[in-house]
């Protein structure tokens, strides 16, 4: 403030080899596209391996709150499952009905492997847009999984072919819904939103598909020929 300003000094550039000066890190590569994930093989009490993505930066926990490591984490869910149903046919009545789902459910989030954390399993095993039945069926049992796309593309003439053509096309829409969202689009409860989403009200639906009680007995039956 005692005179005329100073004319700022620019910085002397860094140096960049030769006498007096190390090079500048060279930037990373960017990661190519396609590059292949990192994977682990879990060897669990079955005998056999289950492949699942390294999953580095998300921390798990135990039941006595100590970090766990994501191998460790599969090892927990696969002890848990046995208590929970004996073979894959069980997993399939269980999960084939939305209140049989729900409990099986319930009881996994008990042993704190609720939806987000098996959502969480998904992504280590690659079934991002597998229905959450394909997750537990992998850890399991080892069974391959599928896309809810896939499931639903191999079932649906099945599962919609007892019933009218109009019922046929709620349970269409039905689909395309449990593909685009997940499993929950199929609990008992979202079976008014449903009707309220393509058909303005309750009301409305009842009045193209008939009685609410046929519509849900029909909702509740097609689900079971979808996971048959």
């Amino acid at each position: 403030w005692d005179g005329e300003p100073v004319e700022p000094v620019p910085p002397a550039p860094r140096p960049t080899g030769g006498e007096g000066g190390a090079p500048d890190p060279a930037p990373a590569p960017p990661p190519e596209s396609g590059e292949p994930r990192q994977k682990l093989l879990v060897k669990l009490a079955d005998g056999k391996e289950r492949a699942i993505r390294s999953m580095a930066a998300t921390s798990y926990w135990s039941a006595d709150g100590k970090p766990i490591s994501a191998a460790q984490f599969i090892e927990r869910l696969f002890g848990e499952l046995p208590a929970l149903f004996q073979d894959e046919d069980e997993l399939r009545a269980l999960w084939s009905r939305p209140d049989t789902r729900r409990t099986l459910l319930d009881k996994l989030a008990e042993r704190g492997f609720g939806a987000e954390q098996l959502r969480d399993i998904g992504a280590m095993i690659e079934a991002e847009h597998s229905d959450l039945y394909d997750v537990l069926a992998y850890i399991r049992f080892a069974t391959a999984p599928i896309t809810r796309e896939e499931r639903a593309g191999a079932r649906r003439d099945a599962a919609l072919a007892p019933y009218d053509p109009k019922l046929r096309a709620f349970l269409d829409f039905v689909l395309a819904q449990y593909v685009a969202a997940g499993v929950e689009e199929l609990d008992g409860d979202k079976l008014p939103k449903l009707l309220v989403l393509k058909y303005h009200s309750v009301p409305d639906a009842a009045a193209v598909l008939g009685a609410v009680p046929a519509i849900r007995a029909a909702f509740l039956d097609f689900q079971q020929h979808l996971y048959r």
